[in-house]
């Protein structure tokens, strides 16, 4: 792989970072990293010596309207006239917004950024009009929605919707690396203009709140909302990045007696729940039956034995089990099971029901295997 000296404005930023680790994780080490902090010498230094530009700086909340076309137009004429100066002919990816179609100071001034690089002719542009990224280490109150919801959400912020049936269009931060390294690796190929990110997720400011909020509560009631599309699983994900470093632990409760000690671990609406039990040695567990929930066996240490009769025909199974060789044991409906601790030390086992327990509804009749 060609080892492209890249330069990297706006490094430190949310799509910076990620960008950042995402090319050293690819195998680029020659970056040239551009942040706030950085001088116009270093601007100049970079621009002599890069094969390749990712143009990421700019101004999204300043305090003065005129921020923005200092942070986001004057910037790109100087990046422009440095590479000029120094003959560099390297292309150029384009981070701007959708809001250049919009008539407002951020809008108007990504869209003067967007025709400098259209009417250079010294580097090759391939602009992106990005709509909401999201991720891991955007800002709240600074980048996306996203962010700012799930920062205030987990930490008991209030949260302010004007509109609930406003529709969101986001784009995910892995997709917008991919797009712009894979540009990147055949800018030969491209010509100056617009390109677009090939995955967009639509959903209203209401249900991103309530599939937040879910998110939280599933610490507490251990009820996983359905990540049942791509989407939620990518928000998920990134919820999860904002917990404070202190809270990525939650306790389960733990009931105990004799027989050693069960927690229900995860619970799904759609796909039942998983709890686990440690029991003595010779102790038995179980020895009840269901019409409709079936249930998996799955002993992670110890040695068990999992017996199983039918209710009708009184015919009988066994199973003999342990860690050592991690074996399932499915429990079909209409036959009364147990499991039992037939080795010397204490026994862990995985189990998983079909369905949430509902004390209203348990569909468990305790009959003797």
């Amino acid at each position: 792989m060609e080892n492209k000296k890249i330069l990297i404005t706006g490094a430190n930023g949310f799509i910076g970072k990620n960008l950042t680790v995402h090319l050293k994780q690819a195998g680029y080490t020659n970056l040239y990293l551009y942040d706030r902090d950085s001088t116009q010498r270093d601007l100049e230094r970079y621009c002599a010596d890069c094969d390749f530009v990712f143009h990421l700086a700019g101004v999204n909340r300043p305090l003065d309207p005129q921020e923005f076309y200092s942070g986001n137009t004057d910037f790109s004429a100087l990046l422009i006239d440095a590479l000029k100066k120094r003959g560099n002919h390297c292309p150029v990816v384009v981070s701007s917004s959708i809001q250049a179609q919009l008539d407002n100071d951020y809008g108007k001034s990504k869209k003067m950024g967007e025709d400098l690089f259209l009417n250079n002719e010294n580097n090759k542009a391939f602009i992106f009009r990005l709509y909401g990224v999201f991720g891991k280490w955007s800002k709240p109150n600074y980048n996306t929605v996203v962010a700012t919801f799930m920062y205030n959400v987990i930490h008991d912020l209030p949260v302010t919707i004007s509109d609930e049936n406003h529709m969101l269009t986001l784009c995910y931060i892995d997709d917008v690396l991919a797009k712009f390294v894979s540009l990147m690796e055949n800018s030969d190929k491209h010509r100056t203009g617009f390109y677009h990110i090939d995955t967009l997720h639509n959903i209203t400011l209401g249900e991103l709140y309530n599939t937040i909020c879910r998110f939280k509560e599933s610490r507490e009631t251990l009820v996983m909302p359905a990540l049942d599309s791509l989407l939620k699983q990518r928000l998920y994900g990134t919820f999860l990045s904002y917990l404070d470093r202190d809270k990525f632990s939650y306790k389960l409760k733990k009931n105990e007696d004799n027989r050693g000690f069960l927690s229900e671990f995860i619970k799904s609406n759609e796909m039942g729940q998983i709890f686990i039990s440690t029991t003595k040695p010779g102790i038995t567990r179980g020895n009840h039956w269901h019409h409709t929930k079936v249930e998996k066996f799955f002993v992670i240490s110890g040695k068990a034995q999992i017996s199983l009769r039918h209710m009708v025909s009184g015919e009988t199974v066994s199973y003999t089990v342990s860690g050592d060789e991690p074996t399932v044991v499915d429990i079909p409906v209409g036959y009364t099971h147990n499991i039992k601790n037939i080795g010397d030390e204490k026994m862990i086992c995985l189990f998983w029901s079909s369905r949430i327990f509902d004390p209203e509804n348990p569909d468990t009749y305790y009959t003797e295997v």
